[in-house]
């Protein structure tokens, strides 16, 4: 769907409960002729788009690369076997920009309306986009970029540094401008309904994310800055529930409607992977049946449990003698759910920042939290025995908060494949026929149009990293 029939789709939703019936009329009879919008007008469509591509990718590469789901045949080749093609991450590029220049416009429009909230949703909104894509490409234009109508069309790279301590330092002014007392005027945003105390959660919860993202780098002083956020609820709310998360109902009404036109896509030629499914087999967590359906007897019919193939599989498809559990397409059938950032994911932080002793709090109580908030976060009850299986219980280690974390981050957009690289966890499985010295890869390579389009700047870059491979590690990563 392109920008324009977007935004015209939204504009009505963005309308509702306000005055702009007759501004609606206008654009709607000439949508080339918009002179002037409100900091409103594109919030809905930036987060259904941005939430919905973020969906489909979480489907498509983060599946393979972290060994959720394969493609299934897959005789050869494939990205569950590390083969990843120059142009794999262009689609995210491009929608990744595109949604960067609405931000941009609509932090602008919210700066001359006067209005913080709007103007602090903005900076949040662009410090979630651009994390994002640095994390999945490293150095990327950001101060330059969509300023074509300055006669910027060359757009320098900014470092990943540069862009971290920027958006960074955007969360902290964007959590002064929140004011919880001043209602949000220009039409229901469909991610909170205009719960200002909301955003602001979202807010400071993504910047704890980000922070501890950094933490490696000793200069950003993540600890220290996170501990202040954690130790200061009043000054910096976060979440503290899942209904606070920013999680995106999805309800089937037009235009919000599923990434998937057709919900048999979902599962058509693909199979769970068999380590995504051991660990829920030792667990034996209720979050299967959500997930998957059961494998089959080759008869079609005679049922063995959860049972998945193993991503990157050497041999011919024949050596499976059992039809392998395929995705459950109700999980991408509206009514569902758009994962953009879940109150798990703030719990897994705080108990691995008590795990390190960097929080003086108890790790085990947060590990917890983050598991049944994850659990629960699918609409399902958690077992009141779960914890007395040994395989669940919390047993002091990083490796067993970041097993619990990699579920917690089910279809949420690349963030598996950003903490696998933050943390080595959890240990993937390897075989002799994954490609890329069976190595997991650690960026997408820059898209050809970029290589072509915006040359100089791009061998600029190329140097100041080390390369455009798929190895060359980012900057929070050395």
């Amino acid at each position: 769907m392109n920008i324009k029939k977007t935004f015209v789709l939204f504009l009505a939703l963005s309308c509702a409960g306000v005055s702009c019936t007759d501004d609606f009329e206008k654009i709607n009879l000439d949508p080339n002729r918009i002179e002037k919008i409100s900091p409103g007008t594109l919030l809905n469509p930036i987060i259904y788009e941005m939430a919905s591509f973020n969906t489909s990718r979480s489907a498509a590469f983060t599946f393979e690369i972290m060994q959720v789901s394969l493609p299934f045949p897959s005789p050869s080749g494939g990205e569950h076997r590390y083969d990843i093609g120059d142009n794999a991450g262009s689609s995210t590029w491009s929608t990744y920009y595109r949604w960067l220049t609405n931000i941009r416009e609509m932090r602008a429009a919210a700066v001359e309306a006067q209005d913080p909230n709007y103007e602090a949703i903005a900076l949040t909104l662009n410090a979630w986009v651009y994390s994002l894509l640095t994390d999945s490409f490293g150095d990327v234009p950001m101060v330059e970029a969509g300023r074509g109508d300055e006669g910027i069309f060359y757009p320098a790279f900014d470092t990943q540094q540069e862009i971290y301590m920027t958006i960074l330092s955007d969360l902290e002014t964007a959590n002064g401008l929140f004011d919880t007392s001043r209602d949000m005027i220009y039409g229901t945003d469909i991610l909170y309904g205009n719960k200002v105390e909301n955003w602001q959660r979202f807010c400071n919860s993504l910047r704890l994310r980000l922070l501890l993202r950094v933490s490696k780098r000793e200069e950003m002083d993540s600890f220290n800055k996170m501990a202040q956020i954690i130790n200061n609820p009043a000054e910096y709310p976060v979440f503290t529930k899942n209904e606070e998360a920013a999680i995106l109902q999805v309800s089937g009404v037009p235009p919000l409607v599923s990434p998937w036109g057709r919900a048999v896509d979902f599962r058509t030629g693909r199979a769970a992977a068999a380590f995504f499914l051991d660990n829920l087999n030792d667990l034996s967590d209720p979050r299967r049946e959500r997930f998957v359906g059961e494998a089959r007897m080759t008869d079609g019919v005679t049922s063995i449990g959860y049972k998945g193939i193993p991503s990157g599989y050497a041999g011919n498809d024949a050596q499976f003698d059992f039809i392998p559990s395929d995705l459950n397409i109700e999980l991408v059938t509206a009514p569902m759910i758009a994962v953009i950032m879940g109150y798990a994911e703030v719990e897994f932080i705080k108990a691995e920042l008590a795990q390190k002793s960097i929080l003086s709090a108890d790790a085990q109580t947060h590990y917890e939290n983050g598991v049944k908030a994850a659990i629960r976060q699918w609409g399902i009850e958690v077992p009141a025995d779960y914890f007395e299986n040994p395989a669940a219980a919390y047993d002091g280690t990083l490796e067993r908060i970041m097993l619990q974390k990699y579920y917690a981050l089910y279809f949420t957009d690349y963030q598996q494949w950003f903490e696998y690289r933050r943390t080595g966890l959890p240990v993937l499985p390897k075989t002799e026929a994954m490609l890329n010295d069976k190595m997991v890869p650690v960026r997408f390579k820059y898209p050809s149009s970029v290589q072509v389009s915006n040359s100089a700047n791009y061998r600029k870059a190329v140097e100041a990293m080390g390369g455009d491979a798929i190895n060359t590690k980012v900057w929070w990563e050395k």
